[in-house]
């Protein structure tokens, strides 16, 4: 392959770049566009990183570049696969990739075609289903994995479509068996964006789920949140709508 030339790998549905590293100082020029586009045209990116054994440092300049393209192009990837050898970049792209708003995982030069598998079996777009019902005014969330930033960015876009005619949601309703977490540092403080710019437009917030952690969401969602919040069962879920959607009471105090 010559110096400096991208490789790009053609999956099937799935908008991912392949790019053998050699002198990182002219990422800029392959990544930059590759972001440009998808930006553009409304797609999400799957990124195989490989670092050659040519590679050797950063330099500043090459670094801060790097960082430039990636603060603004966070939100546009969905996966991002590391092939390398070397072992400062597998270090620390395991230590950072707690910090990534995309799962991340490092392979080694051996690996790539399983690199490009689990690109490809990565779920495409959001990872839970949502429905607003319109008749209760009631958003219900369906959660079966670690929530993601995309997650977020779905349930915001919805959310946001409602109050452009409305002024709140009677409530929302969250359906899971146990309490999933967040994939990364990245989701945990997308969600605490999502709750800081919609929570004083939803009256009540319904925890349906079976686990002792979500026992804990209502005392711990008071310090946080202005609407009433209350926990149901996972096998609830019709109570849970119908309690989110009536008017609050009287007395919150007496709210269970």
């Amino acid at each position: 392959m010559p110096r400096n030339t991208p490789s790009r790998i053609s999956l099937p549905g799935t908008p991912t770049t392949g790019r053998t590293i050699k002198s990182p100082a002219a990422d800029e020029a392959v990544i930059e566009p590759l972001v440009d586009d998808a930006r553009r045209e409304g797609r999400r990116i799957r990124l195989l990183y490989k670092c050659g054994p040519e590679f050797r440092s950063f330099t500043p300049a090459a670094g801060w570049e790097d960082l430039k393209v990636g603060i603004g192009a966070m939100r546009l990837f969905e996966g991002c696969a590391v092939v390398s050898d070397i072992g400062w970049i597998r270090q620390s792209t395991r230590l950072a990739s707690f910090l990534m708003p995309c799962p991340v995982r490092v392979f080694g030069d051996q690996d790539r075609e399983e690199a490009l598998r689990w690109l490809v079996s990565l779920p495409e777009g959001p990872g839970v289903s949502h429905q607003l019902l319109s008749e209760s005014k009631v958003l219900v969330v369906e959660v079966e994995q670690p929530l993601r930033a995309q997650d977020f960015d779905a349930l915001a876009q919805t959310a946001d479509s409602w109050l452009e005619t409305h002024d709140e949601l009677a409530g929302a309703v969250v359906h899971a068996r146990a309490v999933p977490g967040w994939e990364n540092i990245g989701s945990l403080l997308r969600h605490v964006r999502f709750v800081r710019d919609h929570h004083r437009k939803v009256r009540r917030i319904a925890l349906a789920a079976d686990s002792k952690l979500a026992g804990l969401a209502p005392h711990l969602a008071k310090h946080f949140v202005q609407a009433e919040v209350r926990q149901f069962g996972y096998g609830e879920l019709d109570d849970a709508v119908a309690w989110a959607s009536s008017p609050p009471d009287r007395n919150p105090a007496g709210a269970g």
